[in-house]
């Protein structure tokens, strides 16, 4: 008999972050995925109050937390949808890069495109943090590059 892998069974092997909880962020929840088939990690504002953002105005927001990702991959700290639909708040810098050998505190830089202010509370989830594998890459230098249909044609340039 075969085993037929159901949507909510865990995957084999899973990529282990290592959280360390900064002064001050003792009573933020440790960042973890909302659902068993969430993509991303909830990040939580840390601000000690509230923060208000206005139209127009980006801001760095703290977390309370660092983070060690393990070498070859890389946490793609990405929106909220519901705070872009609802309140038109998006990471600036969509996605950041948390890079393998960051060891700083995780900050979000929200920017508010819509057309009231933003308040971001303590606790609030307001990004998401996705890890993925990176690839090394080597680099040389030489003299021509191989040709393609596309060729140096820039934005826009292979039409509609």
């Amino acid at each position: 008999m075969t085993h037929q892998r159901t949507a909510d069974e865990k995957p084999t092997s899973a990529v282990r972050l290592l959280w360390r909880r900064l002064e001050g962020a003792a009573d933020l929840p440790l960042p973890a995925p909302a659902t068993p088939g969430a993509a991303g990690i909830d990040l939580r504002s840390a601000v000690s109050g509230p923060l208000e953002i206005a139209p127009g105005q980006r801001t760095s927001v703290p977390t309370g937390f660092a983070v060690a990702i393990p070498r070859g991959f890389e946490g793609q700290v990405r929106p909220r949808s519901g705070l872009a639909l609802r309140q038109g708040v998006t990471v600036l810098n969509s996605p950041g890069t948390i890079d393998s050998d960051y060891r700083g505190e995780i900050l979000v830089i929200l920017i508010n495109h819509g057309s009231d202010p933003c308040l971001v509370g303590r606790g609030d989830r307001i990004a998401q943090l996705v890890v993925a594998p990176v690839s090394a890459v080597e680099s040389s230098e030489v003299d021509a590059l191989d040709e393609t249909e596309r060729g140096s044609g820039g934005f826009g340039s292979t039409g509609r």
